[in-house]
């Protein structure tokens, strides 16, 4: 029985995700979820009209409830939204801000230091603090997104953003425990940070196709990294001299609260999937885990996910303290980490869209790992180099490689668990990489030399250290696939047997965006 919905989406145009039906039909499919590792049975029909048309019963799509469905037969059809749009903006606007938040004052740490009175290490903590509090965050996350969804993640995210920033610009003007209200600011920007870090493979699996879904992943991930080098880069323009520390602190605050009142007033989900792997139950929380535990290959992912995190974090925090030695200004070293985030985008904005046509995961996997430690490896010198370009270069190369990498890694998880739900590999990998990142900046702090060496106080152990440790990981991606070790795009056959039952019913020849 074919049913028409009454309601018509006047406000904004729906897409159809069935490219084989001409432009005036929409090809529908009916699904029928008997089980989870049986192929689904698919029905096209088409119909020439202005509504939306559904096979079935189904008038809606409740992703959340995906799991519950069972062998209840379902009507979907299979359509992209533009309103997608806005929440992926929202979801790059909230991460910017997160991170330009937690750097805000690693850019500046020799004048910060000044100002709260305190030493650089304690500067420092500020950052640990911040990585560490994300650890904690973790699992709260993964409830929320898993039994939620992204908004009310998003939502959360902005809540703590917000009171966390106007509780540091409170610290700023304390004439009292002005470090110890910062802290606190920063602990609830810590808290704020998983609720959207680890959003966008959930976000991307609900909203999009495999033809975008990494793009996606992409831009809202890496948003992250950019505020990072926002505020490597004005920070140091904002705060000159120790006396201009609370009008940095205002100017983000502002800026955070702008970014902030959107997240009320994104969709919620779509009306309908946008293929059918996102329309495929996922397993339920307490297997999920279970299962991502017992697949070798989450594992290979995990361990150079978590410490090339980590290690972008510690570099990123200690740019300063790194070049600081040799003579290099904080402004330098604000352009050094520009640099590295900067041309990080920009080469994901190539490789990401390469990827999500030629699904080539594994190959750019092991092609990049080697490449990232090759890089650590070669910083070691290039703060003693005769030229800040030395270091200039690396760190683009760094960020290349690294921006590209991070992306795909995720997307790629999601599709080896796959019917795990996206967020729960994706929220343990970004645990992970902060909380690595909050020891590695402890080690290589506790590796900086002391005022009787040759230049005073520089971090060459620390650099030495990381690059072992990059260069030790690099085997972990390269054994993905060997050894009997069988590995599927689970996510990607559960849409090539959708289009293929298509074809066979005469609905198209694809799913295409």
């Amino acid at each position: 029985m074919i049913v028409k919905s009454p309601e018509r989406h006047n406000e904004e145009e729906e897409e159809a995700l069935l490219p084989g039906s001409d432009s005036e039909g929409t090809s529908m499919a009916t699904l029928s979820h008997e089980d989870q590792d049986k192929e689904p049975a698919v029905r096209l029909t088409s119909q020439r009209t202005d509504e939306s048309t559904v096979v079935g019963q189904s008038s809606g799509y409740a992703p959340d409830s995906g799991s519950e469905r069972g062998n209840e037969e379902q009507g979907i059809v299979y359509k992209v939204y533009k309103r997608r749009w806005f929440g992926l903006v929202q979801l790059v606007l909230l991460n910017t801000i997160e991170s330009w938040d937690w750097l805000s004052f690693s850019a500046v740490s020799t004048t910060s230091a000044e100002f709260f009175n305190v030493s650089e290490s304690a500067i420092n903590w500020l950052s640990t603090a911040y990585l560490f509090v994300f650890c904690v965050a973790t699992p709260p996350t993964i409830w929320v997104l898993n039994k939620s969804g992204p908004k009310q993640a998003i939502i959360i995210s902005s809540i703590f953003l917000l009171a966390g920033n106007w509780i540091r610009y409170a610290g700023t003007r304390a004439t009292s425990s002005q470090f110890g209200i910062v802290m606190f600011g920063q602990i609830l920007i810590g808290i704020a940070q998983p609720f959207v870090l680890s959003t966008p493979t959930r976000y991307s699996d609900l909203w999009f196709t495999d033809r975008g879904r990494i793009a996606a992943t992409a831009v809202a991930s890496l948003a992250n990294p950019f505020g990072g080098a926002l505020g490597q880069l004005i920070s140091p323009f904002w705060a000159t001299s120790p006396n201009d520390i609370p009008h940095m602190v205002l100017y983000i605050s502002i800026i955070s609260t702008l970014v902030t009142i959107p997240s009320f007033f994104i969709p919620h989900s779509p009306p309908t999937p946008p293929c059918a792997s996102a329309a495929d139950p996922k397993i339920p929380l307490h297997h999920a885990l279970a299962t991502l535990t017992h697949t070798p290959s989450f594992w290979l992912i995990l361990l150079p996910f978590s410490i090339y995190v980590g290690f972008f974090n510690a570099f990123s925090s200690l740019l300063n303290q790194i070049l600081e030695p040799y003579a290099y200004t904080e402004t330098q070293a604000g352009i050094c980490g520009a640099l590295l985030i900067v041309i990080g985008l920009l080469t994901s904005a190539i490789t990401s869209p390469l990827t999500d046509k030629y699904k080539s995961f594994l190959l750019c996997i092991k092609s990049l790992t080697p490449l990232i430690g090759l890089c650590y490896l070669a910083f070691i010198w290039a703060p003693q180099a005769p030229s800040i370009v030395a270091a200039y270069v690396i760190a683009s190369l760094l960020g290349a490689c690294s921006f590209s990498l991070v992306p795909i890694a995720l997307e790629w998880l999601v599709e080896v668990t796959h019917p795990v739900s996206p967020e729960l590999g994706s929220s343990i990998c970004w645990c992970g990489g902060q909380f690595l990142g909050a020891i590695f900046i402890l080690i290589m702090d506790a590796l900086k030399a002391d005022d009787a060496a040759k230049p005073p106080y520089n971090m060459k152990r620390a650099l030495v250290f990381q690059a072992v440790v990059a260069l030790a990981v690099v085997p972990a991606p390269l054994a993905i696939g060997l050894f009997g070790m069988r590995v599927n795009n689970r996510r990607l056959d559960v849409d090539k047997r959708a289009a293929t039952a298509r074809e066979g019913g005469g609905g198209g020849d694809g799913t295409g965006e």
